[in-house]
């Protein structure tokens, strides 16, 4: 018996598994308060990956971000006039800057990831079965790979 799903079957799972992923990171930024800070996703990303990577550079931030260097700029921009982002010579190479996070950035990005795991906790602690739990686990081990997988190859 074949039980490979087929193109069609592939394409709902994709489809089904981006509409839950658009629900829950709305959810997720309902939850923790991201609305009420004015800032975007993409603008938290990057403060989230100057929090946790500074001093870092423009450059390593697109790349961890997997967004343009015009998309970077534009991020940092809005992060440099509210006071979230400190940018400052590069020590070994003054043609670069190095974006550093200002203690606010910190606290805030530290009560925004708080508010996210919070209420992830409680609603796998509501809705997911103690006999559901080894189930949980192996849905993030799968996605965890599909975040990482590397479609270089032409796979797309």
């Amino acid at each position: 018996m074949d039980t490979d799903p087929g193109p069609q079957q592939s394409a709902a799972t994709a489809q089904r598994l981006n509409d839950v992923i658009k629900r829950l990171r709305a959810r997720l930024r309902a939850e923790s308060g991201q609305h009420s800070t004015g800032l975007t996703v993409t603008q938290l990303a990057v403060l989230a990956s100057v929090v946790r990577e500074g001093p870092v550079t423009a450059a390593r931030l697109a790349s961890l971000e997997h967004v343009s260097p015009q998309s970077i700029a534009q991020s940092l921009a809005v992060l440099k006039a509210a006071g979230l982002v400190l940018s400052e010579p590069d020590p070994q190479d003054g043609r670069r800057k190095l974006m550093s996070a200002d203690p606010s950035a910190t606290e805030l990005v530290d009560r925004l990831l708080g508010g996210r795991a919070s209420f992830l906790a409680r609603a796998i602690d509501r809705v997911v079965a103690p006999e559901e739990r080894k189930d949980m686990e192996k849905a993030i081990e799968l996605l965890e790979r599909l975040a990482a997988a590397d479609l270089s190859d032409g796979g797309i």
